[in-house]
């Protein structure tokens, strides 16, 4: 696995420009997020999906994957017509360590050969993943990125991943430890939001 370091302080942009060339190539990476590392792939690189899959144990076609956004276009291209008190909702919480469950838009579940009617989606408050993003020019799909610690349910620094995982990706994007809490999870694909999941996220 390679190892590519980009600190906040200093984003390169040529590693950026080659990371995203890879991604294009149906590299799998561990990327830093605003709560836990997480596995990344180009959603619409099938072999790619389906490895990452594999590599965490789920079927591509039934796995609660999220996509992992750079703006509010972005979010919207992927989901069906969102209603304005909803996406007021969406414009409080992101960028932050929220996923939001919508309902998918038809070329969405037809992309990505998935039986599930929504998709997750979050806008990442970590300067090194928007810049991924917004370099890749659209979204990620991703997975947080458990430990194999007792203790620990998330790993959180690149040294332990590095030594730990060292074949379960491609490249390593090392931005320094993140947080040991995922993003709160909320669906929002009824009337009301149902929070599925209490993470680093106030709710």
């Amino acid at each position: 696995m390679d190892r590519i370091e980009l600190p906040e302080y200093y984003i390169d942009p040529k590693l950026i420009a080659s990371l995203a060339a890879r991604l294009q190539a149906g590299a799998v990476v561990i990327i830093p997020t605003d709560t836990v590392y997480a596995l990344a792939c180009d959603p619409l690189n099938h072999a790619a999906v389906e490895r990452m899959c594999k590599l965490v144990g789920k079927k591509a076609n039934t796995a609660l994957l999220s996509l992992l956004c750079s703006d509010f276009r972005q979010i919207t291209a992927c989901t069906a017509p969102i209603s304005q008190p909803l996406f007021r909702l969406l414009r409080d919480k992101l960028p932050g360590p929220y996923t939001f469950i919508l309902k998918a838009s038809a070329a969405v579940e037809k992309q990505f050969h998935n039986k599930r009617k929504t998709i997750g989606v979050r806008i990442p408050d970590h300067p090194v993943l928007l810049r991924i993003l917004e370099e890749f020019g659209r979204p990620l799909m991703a997975t947080s990125l458990h430990s194999d610690d007792h203790i620990l349910d998330y790993a959180n620094d690149p040294d332990e991943i590095s030594l730990g995982m060292p074949d379960i990706a491609d490249i390593l994007v090392d931005s320094g430890p993140c947080g040991i809490e995922p993003s709160t999870v909320l669906d929002c694909s009824g009337e009301e939001p149902l929070l599925i999941r209490k993470g680093k996220g106030a709710w």
